[in-house]
């Protein structure tokens, strides 16, 4: 079982809980959009821990996401600090803030998919007739 789920796994799952909190919760910047943190991932030697978040709502283009990752690079020290207090780790990584469009392509894979459903129909009702 220790194998499955190692230990940066555990640390990393862990500090996205806290850090969803201390986002939504500490950060006061009125810039910042709806951040979520869609993966923690964090090196073996604890030194460094990638943050990939996406940004919900309306305002979803690229100056909009780059100013979230400036803002949350900004706070990236406070964030590390807060962690500390909140997680029994004895040292607390570099955090590196990315964006993930995992979740932007799938929306648009699957409007296309549904497109080509909607199309499909209505090629089949016009050979029935």
């Amino acid at each position: 079982m220790a194998k499955d789920y190692s230990r940066t796994q555990r640390i990393g799952d862990q500090m996205q809980r806290e850090l969803a909190l201390l986002i939504q919760r500490e950060i006061k910047d009125p810039r910042l959009g709806l951040v979520t943190i869609t993966g923690v991932d964090v090196t073996r030697d604890l030194s460094h821990a990638k943050v990939y978040i996406t940004v919900m709502g309306k305002d979803d283009d690229e100056q909009a996401i780059s100013t979230n990752l400036h803002i949350l690079g900004e706070a990236s020290g406070f964030l590390r600090m807060q962690l500390g207090k909140a997680m029994k780790v004895r040292t607390i990584p570099q955090l590196h803030f990315l964006y993930d469009a995992s979740i932007r392509r799938g929306v648009e894979l699957s409007s296309l998919i549904e497109r080509a459903v909607a199309e499909d129909r209505k090629h089949g009702e016009g050979r029935e007739e």
